[in-house]
């Protein structure tokens, strides 16, 4: 049968489901792009994951080694940091140990080398006074050229050995109670042949109102004495000047020592350096005006030291002002409970020999030289006093084995002086001469005189007197040092003041001695074999027959806080030697006997 033909409608038909499925393929194919597209996206994101979390795996990896590495490194490092702890402690050691051995070396070349220049500058001073005795003026000049370059030696000494405790930490401030004015007239007196080495003149001005300070006395003579001299070595036929003032600053009292020069001067660059240890302004200034260059350093590292500074002004060709500020009240860092004195003061005048010591008071000076001449031939020792008021300060002083008095004397007579005399504690015992044109022996005797001679002066019967009554009572004396030069020095010094002295070798010599007879006083070294003085003293104490007898610590050792604290209590003066000139060792021996008298005499309670 043949096929029937669609017709239009069928046409139609079929041409819409043609359109419908093509629409239809149209979406299914968009919608596989569409998913095809996500997939792709998916896949990516799924790689980027994959890379991320590879990424993180590799980070956690790198971090679980590098942990690794650093608690590896950690434990290195605490190994090397207790490594380095060990070697600082042994290094701490070692300079501790350095240290100890470096102020024992310090200590035991202070001692070595001070001891033989305590000889020479001793001998010196007695050969000279014997030259000068004999009239031979060559040998007087010469040994007074080797005393002078003795004391020059121990004075850069004393400066090198200075430094060193400063650097070492080894100095010790001991605060005491200081007359400023004293102090600086005593300096004055101390630096007077410096000034007149090079022609200078040196003007004081101590401000009203100065008063007293609390510092350490020995630092603040060195001090001004290192300036002072300093000054003198640069200055040449000029003036040199000290001020001392007292001010308030910053809250505190101050006293300020200022020293002023017309000498050389110094630049600014010369001034930057001034302070350095070994170094002074200029290098030919070494060469010209000698020295070590430390005395500058060492003043500033001591002031520092007192709480203070020392600072410096100058104009090169014009001169230079150096100016000390110390607190008026020091507070010591480290001060020895109750130190043992130490003797700074020298004599008031020099003695004309080494024999017993007659004081003259008279207001006539043609007296007093014709006196003093004519005695000193005879061996004594002779000092002068213008007027009642000087004698009685020079006798309560000096105590002198006997004293000549004049009458008639202008504001305070002969009769108040032997009065005021008999009625001090420390001068009622020395016997008295009254020399007057009156007849007044009875009222001498009356008053406490031991004679009245007439004026004119008849030379033979005052020599009777003095012989009779100046030799005084006998004073038995030990010296214990274990140098025999140093015994025999201090042997022949006391000797000529009429001391009976007895040697001591070491400390179990000295006790031996001791068992034999007692002493009046003991001159005492501390650095001896056997029994050094600290044991001396401390066996010597435990006695009680032994506990009274004054000692004088006569040392080449730098004495250190322990060393003082060991000492306080014990002992009355700690002399360093070669720092002493024979009279002022023998007036702290006068001193010392006078202080132990006055402790031995009862005491009278009022009830």
């Amino acid at each position: 049968m043949p096929a029937r033909q669609a017709g239009p409608a069928e046409l139609v038909e079929a041409v819409g489901r043609l359109e419908r499925l093509a629409e239809e393929n149209a979406l299914l194919l968009e919608e596989v792009q569409v998913a095809r597209r996500a997939s792709e996206i998916t896949a990516r994101l799924v790689v980027d994951q994959f890379v991320k979390i590879e990424e993180v795996l590799r980070v956690v990896e790198q971090k679980a080694t590098t942990e690794k590495d650093l608690r590896e490194r950690l434990a290195c490092e605490l190994k090397d940091s207790e490594r380095r702890q060990r070697e600082l402690d042994e290094a701490r050691v070692a300079a501790e140990s350095a240290n100890r051995t470096k102020s024992t070396f310090l200590a035991n070349m202070s001692h070595e080398l001070r001891t033989p220049l305590n000889a020479i500058i001793g001998y010196a001073e007695m050969l000279g006074e014997d030259a000068e005795d004999r009239g031979d003026t060559g040998a007087t000049a010469d040994l007074r050229k080797i005393h002078a370059a003795a004391k020059h030696l121990l004075s850069l000494i004393n400066d090198v050995l200075d430094l060193s405790k400063i650097e070492a930490g080894k100095v010790d401030i001991f605060v005491e109670s200081v007359d400023v004015a004293a102090v600086v007239k005593d300096v004055a007196a101390t630096v007077a042949p410096l000034l007149e080495k090079k022609s200078n003149a040196l003007t004081i001005t101590c401000a009203p109102g100065v008063g007293a300070m609390r510092t350490d006395l020995t630092r603040l003579r060195q001090c001004l004495f290192n300036l002072l001299s300093n000054s003198a070595k640069f200055t040449e036929k000029g003036t040199i000047s000290l001020g001392v003032r007292r001010l308030t600053a910053e809250g505190r009292d101050w006293v300020s020592f200022e020293v002023s020069d017309t000498g050389i001067g110094m630049s600014e660059e010369q001034i930057a350096k001034l302070f350095q240890p070994f170094t002074q302004a200029d290098a030919s200034t070494t060469r010209k005006f000698g020295g070590t260059g430390l005395g500058l350093t060492v003043t500033r590292h001591l002031c520092r030291l007192m709480g203070g500074d020392c600072s410096v002004r100058s104009e090169l060709g014009k001169g230079s002002t150096f100016t000390v500020r110390l607190p008026a009240d020091v507070q010591a860092k480290a001060t020895a409970a109750a130190a043992p004195a130490s003797a700074t003061s020298p004599i008031p005048t020099k003695p004309s020999s080494a024999g017993p010591m007659v004081l003259v008071i008279d207001d006539d000076p043609t007296a007093c030289e014709l006196l003093q001449r004519m005695l000193a031939r005879e061996g004594y020792r002779v000092e002068c006093a213008n007027s009642g008021p000087e004698g009685l300060r020079l006798a309560a002083e000096l105590t002198p084995q006997v004293i000549t008095l004049d009458v008639l004397m202008p504001g305070m007579d002969g009769w108040a002086v032997l009065t005021a005399l008999k009625a001090e504690p420390r001068t009622a015992a020395i016997p008295v001469v009254m020399l007057t044109i009156l007849h007044e022996q009875q009222l001498s005797f009356s008053l406490g005189a031991v004679d009245c001679l007439p004026k004119p002066i008849e030379r033979p019967r005052l020599l009777s007197v003095l012989r009779k009554y100046g030799r005084g009572q006998l004073r038995r004396a030990m010296v214990v040092d274990d140098d025999p030069p140093t015994r025999e020095m201090l042997r022949r010094q006391m000797e000529g003041d009429g001391w009976q002295v007895v040697e001591a070798a070491d400390g179990r010599d000295a006790l031996a001695h001791l068992e034999e007879g007692v002493p009046q006083v003991i001159l005492l070294d501390l650095m001896m074999p056997e029994m050094d003085g600290f044991e001396f003293v401390s066996e010597m104490r435990r006695r009680p027959e032994w506990r009274q007898i004054p000692v004088v610590v006569v040392t080449a050792k730098d004495l250190t806080t322990e060393d003082r604290a060991r000492l306080s209590g014990n002992v009355e003066r700690v002399l360093q030697k070669g720092a002493y000139s024979q009279d002022e060792l023998l007036r702290e021996l006068r001193h010392v006997l006078e202080a132990s008298s006055e402790a031995a005499q009862p005491q009278t309670v009022a009830g």
